[in-house]
C-alpha cells in the first residue's frame, strides 16, 4: 500500500495534490478495528496540519481489513457517514449487500464468485459426494453456505458439513476428525483460513489420516505456513482457486528496503514479514527465499482506485459529468469520493482492468493451483488453470496443460461418489432416505435408452426404432412380413402351386373323358367353372406373400371374395339344379358389387403395426372399411351355409344321379376350416396372421378339390367299368320319405315309368304313374343318360299331383 501511495505522489496522476495515510494495525479483532475507524474518522488529539494549526479533517476513504469479520463491523459503522471502505482481502458474500453496506468496495472478488468457482471446480473432476469444513466465521459461514447452494444447483451432495475455530477445544476437533473418518466420501472442501485450519491439519496428522483429497479456498490454498513437509503428507495433490497474483513492476525492489537483515533493531519485522509477506525471512546475502515476496496486489489495486475516483473528482465538471460529484483540492468530502469511486475504470501497470459492479465487486478471476512436490523437495503451487466468471456458463473453468499430481503421486484423478455411475443403458433411481447422490442404477425399459452417464431418465425412442441390446442407442425395428424367401413363404408357395397342379391334373382327366357318363351326369359346364374357380382360390393366396404394397392389399382381398363366392356358387349350383348359370352369376355378381363398394368406401392398404411387437414392425394390410370386410365374409359364410344345409338334406338320394354326399362332406371341411380359422387368426402373432390366412384358403380349396372331384376321378382311372350307362342305370338308390312312419318306395326300375302303369301306394295317397311312351321315346327326348333324373323328375310332375323334391328336379 505504501508502495502504490509514493508511487502515484510521483507521477502525474494527481496533479498539485498528494495523498497521506495512517495504517493501524487490528491483529484480526473486531474491537480493535472498530477503534481504529473511530480515530480515522475522528481524528485523533494533538495531530495538527503542517500548514496550520487547524484540526485536519475527517479521512476521505478508508483500506483494509484483511479479514471479513473486522471489515463487515467497519463498513456497517461508516455507512452512514458515507465514508468509502475498500478492503482488499476481505471475501464474504454478505458484503455485497448495499442496503447494508452502501460504502464498501473491494479489490478481490467476492466468495460469492469463489463459492461457484469451487463448486464448478468439483464438478469438473466428477466428484458426486463430498464433505466440507469452513471457519466459525463471517468468511467460513457466508463462504460454506453459497458453496452449499451452488452444489445443490449442481445435483453434488454434502455428506457433512463441520464448522472449526483455532480457539475451539480440542474435542469440537476430535468430534470433527471422527466424522471425517466415518463418512464414505473422499473430498474435502475447506473454505477457512489458514490459521483455523492448521489445528485440524494437525489432529489428522497424529491419527494418520492421510487418504483425503482436499480442495481450498483463497484464505489458505497459498499459505506457506501450510504447505511444510509434515503437512503434505495430509494435503498431498491439494487443488483450490486463489486470487491471481501479477507481478507489480518495482514492488520487488521497494520491499528489499524492509528485509529484517536490513533493520536488524526491527524485532517485530521478521514475525510481519513471514506472515503478511508470506515467505520466509531474507538470509546473509539479502535474497528471498521461497515465494518471491511480491506483498498483495489487491492493495496495490485498492490504493489505485481511491487515487483514480480523487482524480475524478478534480478534473468533472458539474455542467458535463451530471452522475460525478465534483469538487477541489482544498474541499474534498467522502461522499464525493464514494460517488466517483462508483465509476472507476483503469487498467494496472501490469495489465490488469478494474471496475466494480453495482455490488462494488470486481470482475471474479481466479488462478486453479496444485500441490505438487518439487524434485528438490520443496512444495510448489502450480497453477494449472483459472476461473473466469465473465466466460459463459460450462465455459468458466480452463485448464493447462499441466499434469495435476494427486494423493500418492497419481495422475488419475481420485473417485467420490454415493453411488456407483449409471452408464448409459441404465437411469438413476434415487435410495429412498438417502440424498439424490446416493441412487441405483435401474436398466432402461424395452424401447427406452440413455446415452449418458449417470441419466436420471431414459429416453423413448421414436415410433419406428428400437433400443438396441445395452439400451444405449436406438435403432432402426426390423420390417416383418411374410417373404417368398423364408421357410413358411416357401412352403406356403409350394402347397398353392401343389394345390393349382391337381386341379389342372383334374381338369385334364375331365377334359379327357368328358363324354363319359359319370362327368356328364355330373353337370360337366358346373364341374369346369368349379374347377377354374379352385384354380383361383389356389392361386390368390400367393397375393397374401411378399411385402404388402397399395395394389397388393386391394388385390388379396377382392380376389379371395370373388374367386370364394364363384367357387361357392358352382357348388350351390350342382345342389340346386334349376337355373343353374343364373344362380352362379347373381351370386357372385352381389360379391362383385360388395367388393366394388369396399373399394370406393375405404379399400385395404398397407401399414405398419408397431403396436403388437416392441423390438419389431409388422408390415400388414389394414382393412379399410371393416363393415364390408364382414360383409365379404359374412356373405361367404350365408352362402357355405346354404350350401351345405341343401347338400345334407339331399345326401341319400340316388348316388348315381347327385353329389350331395360328397358335397356335405367338403363343406363340412369348409365351414371347420373357416370357424377355426377365427380364433387362431386372432392370436397368431406378426406375419404369422397371414399365414393362418392362407392356411385357411388353402385347406377349404383341398377340401373341395378332393371331396367332390377326387372320387369321380377315381372311379374314371381306376374303375372304368362303373362309368358305364349299363352301371348307372341298373343300381337305382331307394327314396326314403321321413314322417310319422316310413314307407319304402322300391326301387324305380323302367316298368315303373315306362309300359304297364304300374301303381306304388303312398301313405297319404294313391298315385298312379302311367307313362306316355317308351324307354325309347323318353332317351331320345333326353338326350344323353345325364337328363334321365331330369325326365324322370318331368314325368313325376305330370302324374303326381304334389311336386317332386327340387333337390331331384
Amino acid at each position: 500500500m505504501i508502495f502504490a501511495i509514493e508511487e502515484i505522489n510521483n507521477s502525474m496522476l494527481l496533479p498539485g495534490a498528494s495523498l497521506g495515510y495512517k495504517i493501524y494495525d487490528d491483529c484480526s479483532s473486531v474491537p480493535l478495528a472498530i477503534k481504529a475507524a473511530m480515530d480515522l474518522v475522528n481524528g485523533p488529539e494533538g495531530t495538527l496540519s503542517d500548514i496550520s494549526c487547524i484540526k485536519p479533517s475527517t479521512v476521505h476513504a478508508i483500506i483494509g481489513m484483511p479479514e471479513s469479520s473486522p471489515t463487515v463491523a467497519v463498513a456497517e459503522l461508516l455507512g452512514p457517514l458515507h465514508i468509502p471502505v475498500v478492503s482488499y482481502y476481505s471475501t464474504c458474500a454478505c458484503l455485497s449487500n448495499k442496503h447494508e453496506f452502501p460504502t464498501f468496495f473491494r479489490t478481490i472478488p467476492s466468495d460469492y464468485y469463489q463459492s461457484r468457482a469451487l463448486a464448478q471446480l468439483v464438478k469438473h473432476f466428477g466428484w458426486t459426494w463430498v464433505g466440507a469444513v469452513s471457519s466459525d466465521n463471517d468468511y467460513g459461514k457466508a463462504g460454506i453456505t453459497t458453496f452449499i447452494e451452488a452444489l445443490q444447483n449442481e445435483e453434488i451432495c454434502i455428506e457433512y458439513s463441520e464448522v472449526i475455530y483455532r480457539n475451539s477445544p480440542r474435542d469440537k476437533i476430535l468430534k470433527v476428525v471422527e466424522t471425517m473418518k466415518k463418512a464414505s466420501s473422499k473430498v474435502v472442501v475447506a473454505f477457512a483460513i489458514f490459521l483455523d485450519l492448521e489445528y485440524l491439519i494437525n489432529e489428522l496428522l497424529h491419527q494418520n489420516i492421510t487418504y483425503l483429497q482436499w480442495v481450498g479456498s483463497d484464505g489458505w490454498i497459498y499459505n506457506e505456513y501450510l504447505a511444510t513437509e509434515e503437512n503434505y503428507k495430509v494435503l498431498e495433490g491439494t487443488i483450490g482457486i486463489n486470487i491471481m497474483n501479477p507481478v507489480v513492476p518495482g514492488l520487488q525492489n521497494f520491499l528489499m528496503k524492509f528485509i529484517p537483515n536490513n533493520i536488524p533493531n526491527n524485532t517485530g519485522l521478521e514475525s510481519f514479514w513471514e506472515s503478511t509477506m508470506n515467505c520466509t525471512s531474507a538470509g546473509e546475502d539479502n535474497t528471498v527465499k521461497g515465494n518471491e515476496c511480491l506483498g498483495s496486489e489487491t492493495a496495490y489495486k485498492a490504493v489505485y482506485a481511491i487515487a483514480y475516483a480523487v482524480r475524478h473528482l478534480f478534473k468533472c465538471q458539474s455542467n458535463q459529468h451530471e452522475n460525478y460529484s465534483c469538487g477541489n483540492a482544498m474541499n474534498i468530502e467522502p461522499w464525493q469520493v464514494l460517488d466517483n469511486m462508483k465509476h472507476v475504470n483503469f487498467t494496472t501497470s501490469y495489465g490488469e482492468t478494474l471496475y466494480f459492479d453495482e455490488n462494488g465487486d470486481p470482475a471474479a478471476r481466479y488462478d486453479l493451483l496444485n500441490w505438487q512436490l518439487s524434485k528438490e523437495g520443496m512444495i510448489k503451487f502450480v497453477k494449472i488453470g483459472v476461473y473466469d466468471a465473465s466466460l459463459p456458463e460450462g465455459q468458466q473453468i480452463v485448464m493447462n496443460n499441466i499434469t495435476i499430481m494427486w494423493k500418492g503421486n497419481n495422475k488419475k484423478v481420485p473417485r467420490s461418489a454415493c453411488s456407483q455411475s449409471c452408464f448409459p443403458g441404465t437411469r438413476k433411481a434415487v435410495q429412498k432416505g438417502k440424498p439424490i447422490c446416493c441412487f441405483d442404477c435401474i436398466p432402461c425399459a424395452e424401447g427406452e435408452i440413455t446415452n449418458i452417464t449417470d441419466s436420471p431418465d431414459c429416453l423413448k425412442c421414436p415410433i419406428e426404432y428400437k433400443s438396441n441390446d445395452l439400451k444405449s442407442q436406438c435403432i432402426l425395428k426390423e420390417i416383418e412380413f411374410l417373404a417368398f424367401e423364408e421357410t413358411t413363404g416357401i412352403l406356403l408357395v409350394f402347397f398353392s402351386l401343389l394345390g393349382t397342379c391337381f386341379t389342372m391334373a383334374v381338369t385334364m382327366v375331365f377334359l379327357s373323358y368328358r363324354d363319359t357318363p359319370i362327368v356328364r351326369a355330373n353337370n360337366s359346364e358346373l364341374s369346369f367353372l368349379l374347377l377354374f374357380s379352385l384354380s383361383l382360390c389356389f392361386l390368390c393366396s400367393l397375393t397374401f406373400i411378399g411385402q404388402p404394397s397399395h395394389w397388393s392389399c386391394m388385390l388379396r382381398h377382392m380376389v379371395f371374395g370373388i374367386t370364394f363366392v364363384l367357387c361357392i356358387s358352382c357348388v350351390l349350383g350342382k345342389t340346386i339344379v334349376v337355373q343353374q348359370r343364373f344362380c352362379v352369376f347373381i351370386l357372385t355378381f352381389i360379391q362383385i358389387l360388395i367388393c366394388a363398394l369396399w373399394i370406393i368406401l375405404s379399400p385395404p392398404f398397407p401399414s405398419k403395426n408397431t403396436e403388437h411387437y416392441k423390438d419389431r414392425i409388422i408390415l400388414e394390410c389394414s382393412l379399410g372399411s371393416t363393415i364390408t370386410f364382414c360383409a365379404v365374409l359374412g356373405y361367404i359364410g350365408l352362402l357355405s351355409t346354404m350350401c351345405f344345409i341343401l347338400a345334407f338334406l339331399a345326401r341319400k338320394l340316388p348316388d348315381n344321379f347327385n353329389e350331395a354326399k360328397f358335397i356335405t362332406f367338403s363343406m363340412l371341411i369348409f365351414c371347420a376350416v373357416w370357424i377355426t380359422f377365427i380364433p387362431a387368426y386372432i392370436s397368431s402373432p406378426g406375419k404369422y396372421t397371414v399365414a393362418v390366412e392362407i392356411f385357411a384358403i388353402l385347406a377349404s380349396s383341398f377340401g373341395l378339390l378332393f371331396c367332390i372331384f377326387v372320387p369321380k376321378c377315381y372311379v374314371i382311372l381306376l374303375k372304368p367299368h362303373k362309368n358305364t350307362k349299363k352301371f348307372l342305370m341298373g343300381k337305382m338308390a331307394a327314396l326314403k320319405v321321413s314322417t310319422g312312419s316310413d314307407i319304402i318306395i322300391g326301387p324305380i326300375t323302367r316298368s315303373d315309368v315306362i309300359g304297364t302303369g304300374k301303381y306304388r301306394h303312398h301313405w297319404w295317397q294313391k298315385t298312379e304313374v302311367k307313362s306316355s311312351g317308351t324307354e325309347s321315346d323318353i332317351m331320345s327326348s333326353a338326350g344323353t343318360w345325364r337328363d334321365f333324373p331330369r325326365i324322370v323328375c318331368k314325368q313325376l310332375r305330370e302324374t303326381v299331383s304334389t311336386p317332386c323334391c327340387p333337390l331331384v328336379c
